[in-house]
């Protein structure tokens, strides 16, 4: 563990993004310098591709990963390389269950080319792409969707009470998981799908192992991608239960915690 990383990968919201959405000159000096390395670099995130512009304008250089492991995504082309998809099927039934099993829930769903809500369903992120609503989701669903959103718009229960309903009324249909503990909010991806086995897949196709690889995250969605890597740390001011997951803590992502992490891995050998 004392060699330089062969791949680093982050998060984006909450780990090297600001509170205020800007990203500090230190973060993407230090980002930069390891490119420049030639160390490979990874944006893994629960963003949609349409958020991803500001991404790459700050840094001009990396890969992404979007939608929690639902797809990779060429930052320079802004085109999806590859996905991995909730049938129409599986997201019809999984409304069926987490309306009977919290009667207050409400969704929305993402695809390539439309964003859907249901009436009940107040977008924080989203606001002025779907401004009508459906009554009932299943009336606005398509086809595949790389995403769903579920939540209690009253703020009835947590994101991690909502979690852990839905992790057992929804077991072996779809991973769940969440980004924010504090929006009443889960996101839905396809099964077999999170941010960490997406991370394994490409980083396989580079031929390097996980103990080359470093990641960065501040929440439960990022668990995956934390756990899997040989090197790890979880925010100090993100999800409590962030250092189960990972073998260090980096200081406030206000902080430049990243930042840091990676200026002190850059001074180690290769």
């Amino acid at each position: 563990m004392s060699k330089r990383p062969k791949l680093i990968a982050t998060d984006l919201d909450g780990t090297i993004v600001r509170h205020d959405g800007t990203i500090s000159a230190r973060t993407v000096e230090a980002f930069s310098k390891a490119n420049a390395m030639g160390i490979h670099i990874y944006f893994v995130t629960g963003r949609p591709p349409r958020w991803m512009n500001e991404i790459r304008d700050a840094f001009g250089f990396g890969e992404a990963i979007c939608g929690n492991g639902a797809m990779l995504y060429d930052l320079k082309s802004s085109t999806v390389t590859e996905e991995w998809m909730i049938s129409k099927d599986v997201q019809i039934e999984v409304a069926h269950r987490m309306r009977a099993a919290v009667p207050p829930i409400s969704f929305a769903i993402e695809s390539h080319d439309y964003y859907h809500r249901e009436k009940s369903y107040v977008p924080r992120w989203d606001i002025g792409l779907d401004n009508v609503g459906v009554e009932r989701i299943e009336n606005a669903v398509r086809g595949p969707a790389f995403k769903m959103l579920a939540r209690c718009s009253g703020g009835e229960f947590t994101s991690d009470e909502m979690l852990e309903v839905a992790v057992r009324e929804l077991e072996g249909l779809v991973t769940v998981t969440h980004s924010n503990a504090k929006e009443s909010l889960l996101e839905i991806s396809a099964l077999g799908i999170s941010k960490g086995q997406t991370l394994a897949k490409v980083a396989g196709r580079l031929e390097i192992e996980a103990k080359d690889c470093i990641s960065f995250g501040d929440n439960p969605n990022d668990f995956s991608m934390l756990e899997w890597c040989g090197r790890s740390f979880a925010m100090a001011d993100g999800h409590p239960d962030g250092y189960k997951f990972s073998t260090g803590i980096a200081r406030p992502h206000d902080e430049d915690g990243v930042a840091i992490v990676i200026e002190e891995l850059l001074d180690l050998p290769a």
